[in-house]
């Protein structure tokens, strides 16, 4: 006969799927009502949460959000099959569409990581090749994603001094929100030359059933190859695509849930 797991295991999970589903960080407070759970229980768990890296704390605003051990499990589960597996049909039909190399990507900490790369017929090989690790905020692909966080969690991310470290000189924080701000705006990230001279990129982030950014889908070309209208169609397709792709993430989720 299968067991029931304990209470605290499964008060656990709830509480970090909670903090999964949030915008940003929420008072432990809020938290126990919305669960149902005893504050003094809910503190507890919390308290646990943080020292093992799954959940921060907020002491000046007293509030909860996840943490890096929670964002790397969810990186990990991103670099398994599941990811690749529901993304690479749908990069190989953006690139199809486009003639352009694609590659999927996840944030881990303050890097991107390559999943899947899509090259396209007669385009030159790329450093950003599967497993290779680069700067976020150096890339369109981790400009998009880190665009997508709330600003608490982009805070904690670059919080240390050698944040930037291997940055053009003078970057900074107050530079790479003004980058995001920008890519809220326009709807997708871009960068030129910034990764390899010569090439460009624009990337969307695709987002899960809880909003968060799942992933994101890049494309890579030759800077004096494409014209304005072409770089417009292809950002067209591009987002189209990454729809889908969030479409097919979140269906795969309800099916498990």
């Amino acid at each position: 006969m299968q067991s029931t797991p304990p209470p605290a295991a499964n008060h656990t999970l709830e509480i970090l799927s909670y903090l999964a589903a949030q915008r940003g960080p929420v008072q432990a407070a809020v938290i126990a009502s919305a669960l149902g759970l005893p504050r003094s229980s809910t503190y507890r768990i919390l308290s646990a949460l943080v020292e093992h890296g799954y959940a921060l704390h907020y002491p000046e605003r007293q509030r909860y959000g996840l943490g890096y051990a929670a964002a790397a499990l969810g990186s990990g589960f991103s670099r398994q099959e599941p990811l690749t597996r529901l993304g690479a049909p749908v990069l190989a039909t953006l690139v199809a569409r486009v003639g352009e190399t694609a590659h999927l990507t996840v944030l881990h900490g303050t890097d991107v990581i390559y999943l899947v790369e899509e090259r396209a017929k007669h385009r030159p090989p790329l450093v950003t090749g599967v497993g290779v690790r680069l700067p976020s905020y150096s890339t369109a692909s981790g400009r998009a994603l880190l665009a997508s966080l709330p600003s608490t969690q982009l805070h904690a991310l670059f919080s240390g001094s050698d944040a930037f470290d291997g940055a053009l000189p003078g970057y900074s924080f107050s530079r790479l929100s003004r980058e995001l701000k920008q890519v809220t705006r326009d709807g997708y990230a871009a960068e030129d030359g910034e990764v390899t001279p010569g090439f460009a990129s624009v990337s969307v982030a695709i987002r899960d059933h809880a909003g968060w950014p799942a992933a994101g889908i890049t494309l890579t070309y030759r800077r004096d190859d494409v014209d304005e209208a072409a770089r417009a169609t292809m950002i067209e397709a591009l987002t189209r695509h990454a729809a889908e792709l969030s479409r097919r993430i979140r269906g795969s989720m309800q099916q498990h849930a």
